[in-house]
């Protein structure tokens, strides 16, 4: 399949909004490759952190994005990636890298090298891609956009729930602090803040299961590609 031809759900959100679940029941749903956008970032953050590098000095991290191999693959219906032929696994999950990672993620270089290495993905066949600007960046075109949004107190609960105990959080409080710098950070930054795309449907997912909003999801697409 060519990137033309292929399908892309476009999903944005804030973080713990519930969009990598959202995209990845849907992507099963459909059949189509889940990509998790923000992994790609939290990849780069990772090495960074590694080598050693300041995550503030934009310098040190385009070399860095100049030097390494970045390469995607498709596994069981996700992409994943390598970086200098290591996989970093669960590691991008670390609060470390939960922290630090909006920093490199306000580098255009870096945004530039990563929407290109998104944008490939669509030759490896249809997309449930979740993020923070694929909508309005990474595929603006595609006629399937939206944007989860919920309750900051909620939000802070299911990232807790979810991650917090096993990387370093000790208590909701901590995970909500952590949630509204990581906001405030995105939707700031000079280079792709975090927005509503153009003509994107706005979900809130407070109180909703994640079933619930992959079918809203998944009935709008079947309605706009019947018989297509």
């Amino acid at each position: 399949m060519s990137s033309k031809s292929a399908i892309v759900i476009a999903i944005d959100g804030p973080s713990a909004s519930g969009k990598s679940t959202v995209a990845r029941i849907a992507a099963v749903k459909l059949g189509f490759n889940y990509v998790d956008s923000g992994s790609f970032y939290r990849g780069i953050t990772w090495k960074a952190l590694r080598e050693g590098i300041e995550t503030t000095d934009s310098q040190q991290v385009v070399a860095l994005i100049n030097r390494i191999d970045f390469q995607c693959f498709l596994r069981d219906g996700s992409v994943q990636f390598t970086i200098d032929g290591e996989e970093p696994g669960d590691q991008i999950r670390s609060q470390p890298v939960q922290e630090h990672v909006s920093d490199i993620a306000a580098v255009p270089e870096v945004r530039t090298f990563l929407v290109n290495m998104l944008r490939e993905t669509a030759r490896l066949g249809s997309l449930a891609m979740e993020g923070r600007d694929i909508g309005t960046v990474v595929f603006p075109d595609s006629p399937f956009k939206y944007y989860l949004d919920a309750d900051p107190e909620e939000r802070a609960r299911r990232r807790y729930n979810e991650l917090a105990v096993k990387n370093g959080y000790s208590n909701v409080g901590e995970v909500f602090d952590s949630l509204a710098r990581r906001d405030r950070k995105d939707t700031t930054r000079k280079a792709a803040p975090l927005q509503i795309a153009l003509g994107a449907k706005v979900i809130d997912s407070t109180g909703m299961e994640a079933d619930q909003v992959v079918d809203l999801i998944l009935n709008d697409v079947r309605a706009h590609t019947a018989g297509k």
